[in-house]
């Protein structure tokens, strides 16, 4: 077995595509990376725009400032069929403010059409206004505050809890993906479980994997209701590992207290679906349940979690506590 090594991946040129770009950097199977990931509207450490000529694309693209991502890096050795195992050891605010908004156009009170195909019409509110919002962080407490202007209240402060909203590798097909939708290759699943702690499995499609990540958020709630999480660079540490010929149709994952599946369509009862039977097939393959008796089991101990209602794709996380497993 190669030592393991410590790269550092400070991007010259950012993608806002999930896709078989160029590798920005190539790993071997166990090896860390520190990555340096600018937010969501592309601000770095500083607060400052990182240059359009930065974020690289496919040829005719529009280049636009959304979710612009740290990478690929290639993985030695990773071919479709395998899967990849990235440990997420540490996720770091590098600045002591996030911003937020809640757009008219973005958000699950958007302008968008929310009924879906039901009898029951859900209540509407638009907002009438963007406002933004700058919250301060304290990265010592770890803690946020946000000065209320126009409520009871002078200020409210929530605790952080840092991860990565964006975390994929190169989709099937030979595909391009932009970095606002997940799906099967992970990609902006906005799931706060995606951060330290956890170790995230993503099926290969590309030789080398190509795997790439940003969109930090220092805190979010279930859903993502208005759209914007508190968004804000980043320093990334991960390790990567290879696992080879494990075949998997969704991404999975796992802490020390659970382990997961997350599905990313629309409706959410289609994300809902595909995360408990990625979360089914894991307890039958890797674990030796009978699929009668865990869809039993996980029937009357499972949790879910909501990444986001607000992509292209929404993401629901299904999860099975560790004490339950054989």
């Amino acid at each position: 077995m190669s030592e393991q090594r410590v790269h550092e991946l400070r991007p010259e040129h950012y993608h806002t595509t999930f896709g078989p770009h160029a590798p920005a950097l190539t790993v071997e199977s166990g090896d860390e990376v520190i990555a340096w990931c600018a937010d969501a509207r592309g601000l770095d450490a500083n607060g400052e725009q990182i240059g359009l000529e930065s974020l690289a694309g496919p040829a005719g693209a529009r280049r636009e400032v959304s979710n612009p991502v740290t990478g690929p890096i290639h993985v030695v050795g990773a071919e479709p069929g395998d899967a990849l195992a990235v440990e997420i050891r540490e996720v770091t605010p590098t600045r002591g403010w996030a911003w937020s908004t809640t757009p008219a156009e973005f958000g699950f009170f958007s302008t968008e059409d929310i009924s879906g195909p039901t009898s029951f019409t859900p209540p509407q509110w638009a907002p009438e206004e963007q406002r933004e919002f700058r919250w301060e962080l304290d990265l010592e407490r770890m803690t946020g505050r946000l000065t209320l202007e126009r409520s009871r209240a002078e200020a409210v402060e929530i605790p952080l809890h840092p991860f990565l909203g964006c975390l994929g590798v190169a989709p099937e097909r030979g595909e391009t993906r932009m970095t606002m939708t997940p799906g099967r290759h992970g990609g902006n699943m906005d799931c706060p479980q995606v951060g330290p702690g956890t170790t995230v499995y993503l099926p290969v499609y590309e030789p080398g994997a190509l795997l790439s990540l940003g969109d930090c958020h220092a805190a979010q709630g279930d859903g993502e209701l208005c759209g914007v999480a508190l968004e804000v660079s980043c320093r990334a540490r991960v390790r990567v590992e290879l696992v080879k010929s494990r075949a998997m149709r969704w991404p999975r994952a796992e802490d020390g207290e659970h382990i997961m599946a997350i599905g990313s369509a629309r409706p959410l009862r289609a994300a809902y679906a595909a995360a408990h039977v990625e979360l089914l097939a894991w307890l039958v393959e890797g674990y030796g349940f009978d699929r009668f008796e865990a869809y039993q089991v996980l029937s009357q101990v499972g949790t879910t979690r909501i990444g986001n209602v607000v992509d292209p794709n929404y993401s629901v996380v299904a999860r099975f506590p560790r004490q339950y497993l054989p």
